[in-house]
């Protein structure tokens, strides 16, 4: 559905030219949810921007729906634009107008008459929750409501895409879980691709299919979600991962030194992370039945979500003959899990 190809985009500055985004390439597929996550300055806003022509990048190409947006005309864009919707963190609705005229707005401007403006706006204030709302005025709404007036004008002109600049930043939690399951919602019943932009791995986590971590105006990793939670690779992702699944060692060992090697007295450690329906196995106390020689601690256990997806993470210990230690580790690798191990710790006290 969206391909960008080798997208630079520079700025002129009195200090010389600033390089935003250096040769960014992406694929979005057509009706997935794709996240877009980076810490202030590394370019995701400048990125979403590009992909709507708001920015015309230095160089490269931006193809949407089979048609490459970089070799229009403005004229050609602005009619390419009613089917790239787009949401921002801090709403942008005209607030000398009510909820029914900012989500009509789109439509006057292209012309539509009254008749179908009135049918169109109707049904978006119930597709998003605001149909005892339309004679208000922004000023009249919480945070919430106005996010969704910027949601059904964005869908006004039944686009194809719907582009999410930070769309939850100036929410609070419950919120932002409320605006997410709507975004998500629409995805499903309309087949929209989804592009989010964001500095929250929850958000991430919480609706979407892939994600790409940008860094410095360059893409650091990309893939699905689970794979990047379960495998990151670069240190910037590791970062974000890290303030939902914390990689610090169990109370009873922190501040000890791993090591690589056995030595007497520490135990093994080792994280285990599940996903689907391998988070519900009992896999622990089958380890248990089938090694009652080998000593083994759950030092830490949590139970979550990816999307609609079950994802566990646990942390043990073990200790025992070494090839009795072998063997479960073994029986691990064999079930449907992923096995890390941290290395050999000393228990405080």
């Amino acid at each position: 559905m969206i391909q960008l190809s080798h997208i630079v985009k520079t700025y002129d500055s009195p200090a010389g030219p600033v390089h935003a985004l250096k040769d960014i390439s992406l694929e979005i597929g057509r009706g997935e949810i794709y996240g877009i996550i980076g810490l202030s300055g590394a370019g995701k806003s400048t990125l979403i921007r590009c992909i709507n022509m708001l920015e015309r990048p230095t160089s490269g190409s931006v193809v949407v729906d089979g048609q490459d947006l970089t070799q229009m005309s403005e004229k050609e864009l602005r009619t390419m634009r009613k089917s790239i919707g787009m949401i921002f963190q801090h709403f942008n609705l005209l607030s000398s107008a009510t909820v029914y005229d900012n989500i009509a707005f789109p439509l006057r401007l292209a012309g539509a008459d009254e008749g179908k403006i009135k049918t169109k706006v109707e049904e978006l204030l119930g597709v998003v929750g605001l149909a005892d709302k339309a004679q208000q005025y922004p000023s009249q709404l919480s945070g919430g409501q106005k996010q969704r007036v910027g949601i059904a004008r964005a869908l006004a002109s039944d686009p194809k895409v719907l582009l999410c600049d930070e769309a939850t930043s100036a929410l609070d939690p419950q919120t932002t879980k409320a605006i997410l399951a709507l975004i998500q919602d629409i995805n499903r019943k309309l087949g929209l691709t989804v592009v989010v932009i964001t500095h929250e791995m929850q958000v991430i986590k919480d609706i979407c299919d892939k994600v790409a971590v940008i860094d410095k105006g360059v893409i650091a990793e990309q893939g699905t979600v689970f794979d990047i939670f379960t495998n990151p690779q670069q240190p910037i992702t590791k970062e974000f991962i890290s303030v939902l699944l914390s990689n610090d060692l169990p109370a009873a060992f922190r501040g000890n030194a791993i090591s690589q090697e056995k030595t007497e007295g520490s135990y093994l450690l080792l994280r285990l992370t599940f996903l689907g329906e391998s988070a519900d196995d009992p896999v622990l106390a089958g380890m248990i039945r089938r090694f009652p020689d080998v000593e083994t601690t759950m030092l830490f256990g949590s139970l979550d979500q990816i999307k609609a997806t079950p994802f566990g993470r646990m942390i043990i210990g073990v200790t025992g003959p070494d090839d009795r230690v072998a063997a479960a580790m073994e029986y691990l690798r064999q079930q449907d899990l992923k096995e890390e191990v941290i290395g050999y710790v000393h228990r405080n006290g």
